[in-house]
């Protein structure tokens, strides 16, 4: 009996896991530049439990004077916050995975160098529901 707790927490880690998401856009050390746009595609991989989306904050930190600081303390420059609807394309003759596109803008006057682009992805879980929070970072040079 003293295993059903352990079991529940797993599944939930299990089942949270499934929800996650990947930042597919921009790749890892990409330049941006201060003051124009860029493209964030978030892709959220199929699975086969169940979940309900409610938000993503995409933010810009600065790690160019100092070591930035996990999403989960400091979020940095927020570059939107709002509703995550995933669609696959229609058609999908390549099975491409749930994304969304968002066009985002490096605040003007950002400071050049390295920088951390975060996603908090909100969502909730399960039967009861139970919400759930994931991080998700890339680094990338703002010019």
């Amino acid at each position: 009996m003293k295993f059903a707790p352990l079991a529940s927490v797993a599944s939930l880690v299990a089942v949270a896991f499934g929800q996650g998401v990947i930042i597919t856009l921009p790749t890892g050390g990409a330049n941006v530049s201060a003051g124009s746009n860029f493209l964030v595609d978030i892709t959220r991989p199929n699975s086969l439990s169940g979940s309900e989306e409610v938000a993503v904050v995409i933010a810009l930190q600065s790690c160019a004077a100092r070591a930035c600081s996990p999403p989960s303390d400091v979020l940095g420059s927020i570059l939107y916050n709002g509703p995550f609807n995933p669609q696959a394309p229609n058609p999908n003759p390549d099975h491409q995975q749930l994304n969304q596109n968002f066009t985002v803008q490096v605040p003007s006057g950002f400071q050049s160098g390295s920088a951390l682009l975060s996603v908090t992805h909100v969502a909730l879980i399960g039967a009861g529901p139970a919400p759930w929070i994931q991080y998700q970072n890339v680094t990338v040079n703002v010019g």
